[in-house]
């Protein structure tokens, strides 16, 4: 493609937000300031690059433009108020320039910086989305608010009081050691499939809550590019695309979800499952397991089998145990009883439920399969209790449609009887 096609160059400035936003987030620590500088950078080039192509180093060129945009406006600033404290103003690193330190060792801690900016642990899990799709992956606050069904005025104040929360806390931007990168990387990947279950419930796949899932996956993909040898990226990774390969199968024209096993699935991406059965592969080389790694063990035993009656239900229901000892949780125990219910029936896997029904009252998917399972076990009554409760709590107008078909479904059951 032309290198100064407009379609082009904007796909490069997209590229490049991540890297050049750590690093002038690493030099003011100012989220605002930050991406004040970036988008000055951006409309330099959107000036420059049109006529004489992007430089080699566009990252490299974006930082330099944008720090030096900042500094003059802080500048211009401070000539109008009494200067602040040295401390508060950034200050000159030791060491080579900023644009000559990008593939140094540095850089993957700048990147996991700004990420973890983004999932700090005292904002709630909307707003470290929210933030998350508004800096690093630089999506308007319209597209934004579109994709969480908001105003976009109230996504820009969910923005806002994102950022204030953050100035406030005062984060550390030293580089951080061993036991504080882990933390890190777990909190952002575990951000990143928040990212990617916001969308994967749309029943559109043009739509922008469906979008979601392919940011996620892209920065999955730039975590992996950071981290090539950690088995949970690499996971975390092959789980999504696997479970976004089936995402033609997943809706009917009326938008109703359709059950795993009833799925069309020549539907289904093979060069997306393909490549995330290779990925898989990769990181069950490494040795150590982890929640995304087994997470996507499930789903590929599922994309590996040609029909339903072929899944190996027995593996699946393997996996979970592992899962439930490695990360015990009630909703895991809820999708072994699925697989428990295939190996040895509804009465099995009815057993399991029942003592989850207090923990997961106002779960959704908790009522329906309680009622998927008490209608197999031909107690109606119960089935059309737990899928009333059900219906109350769908997520989604899809959802809602699912459980009112069983609904109906039952009504008329009982009507010819």
């Amino acid at each position: 493609m032309d290198r100064t096609d407009p379609g082009w160059i904007e796909a490069r400035l997209t590229g490049a937000r991540p890297r050049v936003m750590a690093a002038l987030l690493r030099y003011f620590r100012d989220l605002d300031l930050a991406e004040e500088a970036y988008q000055e950078a951006c409309l330099r080039a959107l000036r420059h690059w049109p006529q004489n192509g992007p430089p080699r180093n566009a990252e490299g060129w974006l930082i330099m433009v944008g720090r030096n945009a900042a500094l003059d406006h802080l500048r211009r600033d401070a000539r109008r108020a009494d200067l602040p404290p040295d401390e508060a103003m950034p200050q000159p690193e030791d060491g080579p320039d900023l644009a000559e330190r990008l593939d140094a060792a540095d850089y993957r801690d700048d990147i996991l910086r700004l990420l973890f900016v983004c999932c700090h642990p005292d904002l709630p899990a909307t707003q470290q989305i929210a933030l998350a799709l508004r800096i690093v992956s630089g999506l308007s606050v319209e597209r934004i608010a579109r994709a969480f069904l908001v105003a976009p005025r109230a996504m820009e104040q969910r923005i806002t009081r994102a950022k204030a929360r953050i100035a406030q806390s005062a984060l550390p931007f030293h580089t951080p050691g061993p036991s504080e990168r882990a933390e890190r990387f777990a909190a952002v990947i575990a951000m990143i499939y928040l990212i990617f279950n916001e969308g994967y419930t749309d029943a559109d796949p043009a739509g922008e809550r469906a979008a979601l899932c392919d940011e996620a996956i892209r920065l999955a993909r730039l975590m992996l590019r950071l981290f090539p040898t950690e088995p949970e990226m690499m996971g975390l990774l092959a789980l999504m695309l696997l479970q976004h390969s089936r995402q033609p199968a997943r809706f009917d024209p009326d938008g109703a979800p359709i059950l795993l096993e009833a799925q069309t699935r020549t539907l289904w991406d093979r060069a997306m499952i393909d490549e995330a059965l290779a990925m898989l592969d990769k990181a069950m080389l490494h040795h150590r397991p982890g929640p995304y790694q087994i997470q996507a063990a499930i789903a590929a035993l599922h994309a590996r089998a040609p029909r339903p009656d072929e899944t190996d239900w027995a593996g699946i229901d393997q996996l979970y145990a592992a899962l439930e000892r490695l990360a015990p949780s009630p909703v895991v125990t809820l999708n072994r009883a699925v697989a428990l219910s295939k190996l040895h029936g509804p009465e099995a896997a009815l057993a399991l439920v029942e003592p989850l029904r207090q923990r997961l009252d106002g779960y959704f998917y908790l009522h329906g399969l309680r009622g998927a399972l008490l209608r197999q076990l031909g107690r109606n009554t119960e089935a059309r209790e737990a899928l009333s409760r059900a219906i109350g709590l769908a997520n989604s107008a899809a959802e809602a449609t699912h459980i009112r078909r069983q609904l109906d479904s039952l009504q008329a059951l009982s009507e010819g009887s």
